[in-house]
């Protein structure tokens, strides 16, 4: 059986959270209590020549820089290893190894760039390093893709092979078919090394198979303290020392990795959030790059579940984890046109509407304060009522527009009622009914508007609804507008924390977007929108 070696990337991995600013106090700490703990290998960060040297940032233009921040520390029996991007630090920058603190470098690359990437490899090689050749997304390689890359080890021979599951995909199963692959093909001094992604809840599982199967070969487990790394973060260092101990008679200090945590990482997990998370699930769900489910969810049209069934629509195969923003719009036209086209509910709407008067009913105070005036307009005008993103208690309305996905859940308990059970739901795209489909629902892309502080206004956006179905002339109860003074809705928990200093700013642009429109509103109830001097006490 040959040997585990762990190796810590906290420093190296672990800046994607902080942009690498550590601080120079914490770089030290953290490498002085790896080392102390017996973790073989340490990376201390990037080697990237666009980066300017910093004395606090574990990210370096060259390894001279290595050596400002690293050179007087001890680093004992610890290899000490940097990692390059491949493309990213020109071999100029790497003085040759008897002349650094560093031991080895760590190359990454992508499948398309293996051939290039590994003459680099060999190249880093001559300088005296111990290489490290680092499949970043081992997932998109094919058993071929792999069998070429061996090749190319085989005939530069680095210390180290690492499959890298950039977008935590893999799978244990999975994991072992490439591993088998390299294990069978790879020169026998080399070492193969395994970096693991969190995004399935599986990094330490993951681990957990590749340090159990059976090889002569020495093999490199990589981890970080407390998982901290880019997306759903890393397999916790903390847990494979554990591991190492219980399991495979390993001696390291876990208290010098506790330690660590408490007085250095812990601090920057108040500021940023790594680990499992929603968001890369869906990613490693589809085996899609982050960057399309950034890009699709930017737009802010569609629920989760669209953009999780979009997620796993792209094509072709062999792009899914090589981004390229243009399928992703070509996707994403594609997934709307099938799926979201609501020319069909507009018709329908008009005939739901008809020619009755309609009065919108918004959540302000005044719907309260001004119940007589509401309850009048509705005995003279008998109107089909639509009210936005809440059920009121005291009107009975028709239909309720829903456009976040907050307030659809605030009205779970108000839609079992049996009063409420003939109420008509029209929601937006981004949401998601909870039982069966929503009565009417539209793209809610085409509704935001040009206001970034409130492009997602639910009267505007309804009132752009309206305009398009032909109807111009309204009555509004309950939107009383932004107030510098005061919450202005009837519910304190509803207001969305508009900044008070802007509220006359907000209501004018309200009230520009009305008069552009040529909409003709009769207000019901008080408010700011239609006083422009906004000099009233609410409720007279």
């Amino acid at each position: 059986m040959g040997r585990i070696k762990l190796l810590d990337c906290t420093l190296r991995d672990g800046g994607y959270i902080n942009d690498w600013k550590f601080g120079h106090d914490n770089i030290v700490s953290i490498f002085e209590r790896i080392v102390d703990s017996g973790v073989e290998i340490i990376e201390i960060g990037f080697l990237d020549d666009r980066r300017p040297f910093d004395y606090e940032r574990s990210i370096m233009p060259d390894t001279a820089s290595a050596n400002k921040i690293y050179g007087k520390l001890d680093s004992k029996n610890t290899m000490v290893v940097g990692m390059i991007d491949y493309g990213t630090c020109d071999i100029s920058n790497l003085q040759p190894c008897e002349e650094t603190c560093i031991d080895g470098i760590r190359v990454i690359f992508k499948k398309h760039l293996m051939h290039e990437a590994m003459d680099f490899c060999a190249q880093v090689k001559k300088l005296g390093y111990k290489v490290f050749s680092q499949l970043v997304s081992i997932g998109a390689y094919t058993d071929d893709d792999l069998m070429e890359l061996i090749g190319l080890v085989n005939e530069v021979e680095p210390y180290a092979v690492s499959m890298v599951d950039t977008y935590g995909i893999l799978k244990p199963k999975t994991l072992l078919h490439y591993y088998d692959i390299l294990d069978k093909n790879v020169k026998p001094g080399i070492q193969i090394g395994f970096h693991s992604h969190n995004n399935f809840q599986l990094a330490y599982a993951n681990d957990l198979a590749f340090m159990a199967k059976e090889t002569n070969r020495d093999i490199v487990v990589d981890g970080t303290l407390f998982g901290m790394g880019k997306s759903a973060g890393n397999a916790p260092l903390e847990l494979l020392a554990m591991t190492m101990n219980e399991e495979y008679g390993g001696a390291y200090k876990i208290n010098s990795l506790l330690e660590s945590i408490d007085e250095s990482i812990m601090n920057f997990r108040a500021n940023a959030i790594w680990g499992y998370q929603q968001f890369f699930y869906m990613c490693a769900i589809n085996n899609a790059h982050p960057s399309y489910a950034t890009q699709f969810i930017d737009k802010g049209n569609l629920s989760v579940s669209k953009t999780n069934d979009l997620l796993g629509s792209i094509e072709p195969a062999d792009k899914q984890l090589l981004y390229d923003k243009n399928i992703g719009e070509e996707t994403y036209e594609k997934f709307v046109k099938e799926h979201c086209n609501d020319a069909k509910v507009k018709e329908e709407l008009k005939k739901e509407f008809g020619d009755k008067k309609l009065l919108l009913v918004g959540p302000g105070k005044n719907i309260l304060l001004q119940q007589d005036k509401v309850e009048k307009t509705i005995e003279e005008i008998k109107p089909y009522i639509i009210a936005v993103n809440y059920i009121p208690k005291n009107i009975n309305p028709d239909c309720v527009f829903v456009t976040n996905s907050k307030r659809y859940l605030e009205m779970a308990t108000d839609l079992l009622e049996e009063r409420n059970k003939h109420i008509k739901l029209l929601a937006t795209s981004n949401i998601e009914c909870r039982n069966g489909e929503f009565d009417y629902q539209i793209e809610r892309i085409n509704l935001i508007e040009g206001n970034e502080q409130i492009k997602d206004n639910s009267f505007l956006m309804l009132l752009k609804l309206l305009k398009e179905l032909g109807y111009t002339k309204l009555y509004c109860a309950g939107f009383d507008g932004f107030s510098e003074n005061e919450n202005t809705y009837y519910s304190p928990e509803k207001e969305y924390g508009i900044v008070r200093s802007i509220a006359r700013q907000l209501n004018k642009h309200v009230r520009e977007v009305i008069e552009e429109n040529n909409i003709d509103i009769s207000y019901v109830t008080y408010s700011l929108y239609e006083d422009k001097d906004e000099e009233h006490i609410w409720g007279h």
